[in-house]
C-alpha cells in the first residue's frame, strides 16, 4: 500500500469505531493468536477502526451492513480523522476491512455477506464445471481455469449456443491470437474444445465444432531438458538455513523435488495421512487425480520428520506444509517454485530456469546417467507417455553418440 492511501499508524487512536469498539479489540487478539506479526495486526486494527468510524459518519447501524455498505466504504471519498485525503482505498486495505466484516459476521453481528462466485452468473460455464468433476478428474484449479476463459470467449460467440458454427469458432480463435501469447491461447484452445464437447453432449450446439477450432504450432519436446547437474542439485539443498523455521521446511520441500521429481502440485497438495512411515511409502496425487504410492527416501523423511517436529506451525490444517508467517495456509504451488528459486540464488547457481521443474528435470537427468531405464524413469515421474521419458535421452550424448547415423551430404555420391 502507497503512503498516499495508508492510514497512519500514529493518528490511528484518532479513528472512533464507535459500538464496533469491542469487537475491534476481540479482532486484533484473535488474529495475534493466529501468529500474524504485530504491524500486520496493527494494520488490520486500522482498517477495522477506520470502518467503524465511517459507519458513525454515515449513519448507518451496524446490522444493516451488507455487500451495498461495502461497496459504499470503498468508494467513498476519504475525510475520515487519522487518514490522508485520498479519492480512494487501496484494494489491500479493504481486503482487511473486509476480513473484520467476516470477523463480526462470525460472532453473529451482521449477516454474513454472499461471496462472489466465478463463473456462477453464466448457466451453461456451472453446468460445464460439474461435467469437467465428474467427466474429466480434472483439479479445482483447472476447472477455474478453463471455465474463466470460457467466459472470456462468451461475448464473442454469442449467447445462443446452437447458432454456432465452424467458421465463428475458428475466427473467435483467430481474433484471439492477435493479442494473447502462444502457451495462452494453446490453454484456451483446450478450454474451448472441452466446452464445445460439453455442449454437443447435451445437445446444445451442432456436434463437431471442436474440430473447428484451429491447432496452436507448438513442437513438443523440441528443446533440451533444463537441467543442473547432481552436484549444482546438492548446494541447492545445503543451501536452506536450518536453523530457522523456513530453512527447515525448504530443505525437505527440496528434497522431495529432487529426490523424487515431484511437482510443484504434488508438494502443496500432500496431507499428513499421505505417509505410511511403517512402510516407508508416500502416496502421491498427480494429474488427473491419478494416486500412485512411492518409496520415500531416507533422507527426505528424515527431514520432514524435523519439519513437523521443529519447524510447522500450529494449525487444524492437514496438509503438510504451511506458510512460516500467519495466516498458516498450505503452501501453493507458485510458493514451491518460489522456494527452488530463492534457493538457487542462494546457491549462487544461474540455472537455465528457475521453478520446481527444474529440479524434476534434474532428478530425471541424473537417474539416466546412473543407468536407470527409461521405463522406471518414467514409473518415478508418472509419465502417461513414453515419448515425454524420451524426452530425457536427448541429454545422454554417450548413447545418442552410439546410435547417430553419418551425415549423408559427407558421403560421395
Amino acid at each position: 500500500m502507497s503512503k498516499s492511501k495508508e492510514v497512519l499508524p500514529e493518528c490511528m487512536q484518532l479513528m472512533d469505531p464507535g459500538v464496533l469498539r469491542p469487537f475491534v479489540k476481540e479482532f486484533t487478539i484473535r488474529l495475534s493468536n493466529l501468529g500474524h506479526m504485530r504491524l500486520t495486526v496493527s494494520g488490520y486494527e486500522a482498517s477495522a477502526r477506520h470502518f467503524g468510524q465511517w459507519l458513525q459518519n454515515t449513519r448507518i447501524a451496524v446490522g444493516e451492513i451488507d455487500d451495498g455498505v461495502m461497496r459504499r466504504f470503498a468508494r467513498h471519498r476519504c475525510r475520515c480523522p487519522g487518514t490522508r485525503r485520498v479519492s480512494r482505498l487501496s484494494t489491500k486495505y479493504l481486503n482487511r476491512a473486509q476480513r473484520f466484516v467476516d470477523f463480526l459476521a462470525e460472532c453473529g453481528v451482521v449477516t454474513p455477506l454472499k461471496q462472489e462466485v466465478e463463473c456462477a452468473h453464466d448457466d451453461q460455464v456451472l453446468g460445464f464445471q460439474t461435467w469437467l468433476r465428474r467427466h474429466r478428474g480434472i483439479s479445482e484449479h483447472t476447472i477455474r481455469r478453463h471455465s474463466l476463459m470460457v467466459m472470456r470467449l462468451l461475448p464473442a460467440l454469442g449467447p445462443d449456443t446452437r447458432h454456432y458454427d465452424s467458421g465463428l469458432v475458428r475466427q473467435v480463435i483467430l481474433d484471439e491470437g492477435k493479442q494473447s501469447s502462444p502457451a495462452y491461447l494453446k490453454t484456451m484452445t483446450m478450454a474451448l474444445r472441452g466446452y464445445l464437447r460439453y455442449l454437443a453432449a447435451h445437445g446444445l450446439c451442432h456436434p463437431g465444432l471442436d474440430q473447428a477450432i484451429p491447432t496452436i504450432p507448438q513442437w513438443r519436446l523440441s528443446a533440451l531438458p533444463r537441467y543442473i547437474s547432481a552436484a549444482e542439485v546438492e548446494q541447492v539443498i545445503a543451501s536452506c538455513d536450518v536453523t530457522m523455521p523456513m530453512g527447515v521446511r525448504d530443505r525437505a520441500v527440496l528434497l522431495l523435488l529432487a529426490r523424487l521429481g515431484l511437482r510443484a502440485g504434488d508438494i502443496s497438495g500432500m496431507r499428513l495421512d499421505d505417509i505410511d512411515w511403517r512402510e516407508g511409502t508416500l502416496c502421491v496425487r498427480g494429474k488427473g487425480r491419478r494416486e500412485i504410492r512411492l518409496p520415500l527416501p531416507q533422507e527426505a523423511g528424515d527431514a520432514i520428520i524435523d519439519y513437523l517436529r521443529d519447524a510447522r506451525p500450529p494449525a487444524v490444517c492437514n496438509c503438510i506444509f504451511l506458510r512460516t508467517i500467519a495466516p498458516f495456509r498450505p503452501l501453493a504451488g507458485a510458493s514451491v517454485s518460489g522456494i527452488v528459486s530463492l534457493a538457487l540464488t542462494r546457491a549462487g547457481i544461474d540455472a537455465p530456469s528457475r521453478g520446481a521443474n527444474l529440479l524434476r528435470h534434474s532428478a530425471a537427468t541424473s537417474m539416466l546417467r546412473a543407468g536407470a531405464t527409461l521405463d522406471t524413469i518414467g514409473a518415478v515421474l508418472r509419465h502417461r507417455s513414453v515419448d515425454t521419458t524420451a524426452h530425457y535421452a536427448k541429454v545422454d550424448v554417450d548413447m545418442l553418440l552410439d546410435v547417430v547415423q553419418p551425415w549423408p551430404g559427407s558421403v560421395a555420391c
